[in-house]
């Protein structure tokens, strides 16, 4: 059977092989970089996508359906020094990051993965 949306998103962040999305604030919010997401994971041909869209858009239309929440990017940095290193460079690239967080999609808590049901 093919993947849900959080389940694929899921995949990415714990996956070594994006380096547009990844864990923050300790694993309970998802942090995109959009201008490298739209190249590295967007960008890709017919047979390597993870999803089927090449448009932002529709990406965060699925965060939002699937009940994620746009978060500012003022809240608290990261306390691991990976998560806040990749941060700050995403942050000095000048590049848009975007925080969305799901009380049902946290790091720590993958059995409630299950909870994150569509809209």
């Amino acid at each position: 059977l093919p993947l849900c949306f959080p389940q694929k998103l899921w995949k990415m962040l714990e996956s070594d092989q994006f380096q547009s999305i990844w864990w923050s604030e300790g694993g309970k919010c998802v942090a995109i970089n959009k201008d490298l997401f739209k190249v590295e994971v967007l960008g890709r041909g017919v047979h390597q996508r993870v999803f089927d869209t090449r448009h932002i858009k529709s990406v965060i239309r699925q965060l939002n359906l699937y009940g994620f929440t746009k978060m500012q990017q003022d809240f608290q940095r990261s306390a691991s020094l990976p998560e806040f290193l990749s941060e700050e460079a995403a942050a000095s690239a000048h590049s848009q990051v975007l925080y969305y967080y799901n009380p049902s999609f946290n790091r720590a808590h993958p059995w409630l993965l299950g909870m994150c049901k569509r809209r």
